[in-house]
């Protein structure tokens, strides 16, 4: 939300040299004696939590659907309208991703130049536009134009959101908040599901299929939500509509008192370079690309795999609903106990445990019912990703180097949607057990990540420590980097 509608508004007690130069190391580090009421703080973020949050849900719950309604389409008869043979259906899936991750780093910038209200409200409307055509789609070639466009047009909402809290909460705290964006991602699923049942039993309307009525139905919402968001989201933190005079001036300077986290209102491209040449961003984008392939596959093939349990079709889409209801019970666990202990690595490698061994138990069993509760296991796949956002949020400054490194950090880890959409296909049917495999290794191989992001951490840690215990002032870094920032581990 500190978009660059802030660029031209001197903090108070900066320099001008520090509004000149977006490098300059006094601008980026430079201690501040603002003093800010801790209670009033509070306060009014819980304004943020009562009246932003929700909204961000809505967001989440309508790119979810409009994104993977696709895999709720299969079961009502989509491949066979479309006549599509062999892979086609996982290449369709698949090529969302492609622009997808190309779309996500401008989508953030935009967000930063333009203000939250705006580009979300475009990009919703946007995607919508395009969920509203799929429902008339005719061919193969149709399918794969359209699931490009959707990738384009929601790109930049989940890295933009994470972004915007870690613009408004402190670092201690984001990870609960994050959480309530892959929640979001749950309820989606869930929601689809009782959707997807209703308009099941709906059936033929019109001379349209009912996987034709699932796109329409949901692309219309969205374009209503949209503009309703336009009119209801803020354009940033410092001058929220829903903040009183003095609670908009407690804003900017919380600040300009936390300029070395979050750094002034201007822009640099080195900002971009500094978020590149991260070796901490990378480790983590590649961890979150492992557990991606699990995650994605989970979301994406979830009535698949309970279909190949042995369940009915008419079953399939609401015995979805308390697998997702139980993603978002773990998921709220695992983030509250890692803001309330103030740990990140401590806590996020033990949900991976959980989905690890019910993968296994869907790969070692034919049993119906054991499947089944295989999935309420798996269903903690949610809680690592949210968790190793949140402590990459907590661990990046200031805010334009952050505004970088989260979309690069979550586009490549989405890449992971690429492959994850070739991991169930239909020659393995009924029981998956290549897709669960996979799903199993991957999620370990995540897990693995998070020694090596520790370690990295840690180790930089202990390096400005002796810095320190050695009368060194100034290490010669800037952002996160600097002498004065201590990492979350």
């Amino acid at each position: 939300m500190d978009t660059a509608a802030m660029s031209n508004q001197k903090p108070v007690g900066e320099t001008p040299s520090s509004v000149t130069d977006a490098t300059n190391h006094s601008d980026l580090d430079s201690p501040s004696t603002i003093y800010i009421d801790p209670e009033k703080e509070k306060k009014i973020l819980r304004k943020f939590d009562y009246l932003v949050l929700p909204q961000f849900v809505v967001i989440l719950v309508l790119a979810y659907l409009d994104r993977s309604n696709i895999g709720n389409a299969r079961i009502f008869g989509f491949e066979e309208d479309l006549s599509l043979q062999g892979n086609e259906f996982a290449n369709i899936s698949s090529l969302f991703y492609v622009t997808y991750v190309v779309f996500e780093m401008p989508w953030v910038l935009a967000l930063k130049r333009w203000g939250a209200n705006t580009v979300l409200a475009v990009a919703i409307i946007s995607w919508s536009a395009v969920v509203i055509g799929t429902g008339f789609i005719h061919n193969y070639t149709q399918a794969l134009v359209m699931r490009l466009l959707l990738g384009l047009t929601e790109a930049g909402v989940f890295p933009a959101l994470s972004f915007i809290i870690s613009t408004i909460y402190p670092r201690e705290s984001q990870s609960k908040r994050i959480a309530v964006l892959y929640g979001a991602t749950a309820i989606a699923g869930a929601f689809g599901g009782l959707i997807a049942y209703g308009i099941q039993l709906m059936g033929d309307r019109h001379g349209l299929e009912a996987w034709r009525w699932l796109f329409i139905v949901e692309g219309v919402i969205s374009v209503g939500i949209g503009l309703l968001c336009w009119a209801s989201l803020p354009k940033n933190a410092q001058d929220a509509w829903f903040l009183k005079e003095d609670e908009k001036q407690l804003m900017r300077d919380r600040r300009t008192r936390d300029v070395a986290y979050t750094g002034s209102g201007k822009f640099a491209w080195s900002f971009v370079r500094m978020a590149l040449t991260d070796t901490m961003v990378w480790v983590a984008s590649i961890s979150l690309f492992c557990a991606g392939i699990p995650l994605f596959g989970f979301g994406l093939f979830l009535p698949t795999i309970i279909r190949g349990l042995g369940f009915e079709d008419l079953q399939v889409n609401y015995l979805t609903i308390p697998v997702y209801i139980m993603a978002c019970v773990i998921l709220a666990i695992a983030t509250s106990v890692s803001d309330r202990l103030k740990k990140r690595a401590a806590i996020v490698i033990l949900p991976p445990i959980v989905v690890i061994t019910g993968y296994a138990i869907a790969i070692g069993t034919p049993v119906a019912g054991a499947g089944y509760f295989a999935m309420f296991l798996c269903s903690g796949v949610y809680s690592f990703n949210a968790i190793l956002v949140a402590w990459v949020a907590n661990n990046v400054k200031p805010d334009h180097k952050r505004s970088a490194a989260l979309p690069l950090f979550i586009s490549i880890a989405n890449t992971s949607g690429i492959a994850a959409s070739q991991v169930y296909p239909t020659f393995t049917a009924p029981r998956y057990i290549m897709g669960n495999a996979i799903s199993l290794a991957m999620e370990f191989s995540a897990v693995c990540g998070i020694g090596v992001i520790w370690y990295i951490l840690r180790r930089r840690n202990q390096i400005k420590a002796k810095q320190r215990a050695e009368g060194v002032t100034d290490n010669g870094e800037i952002g996160d980097k600097s002498l004065d920032f201590e990492y979350i581990l």
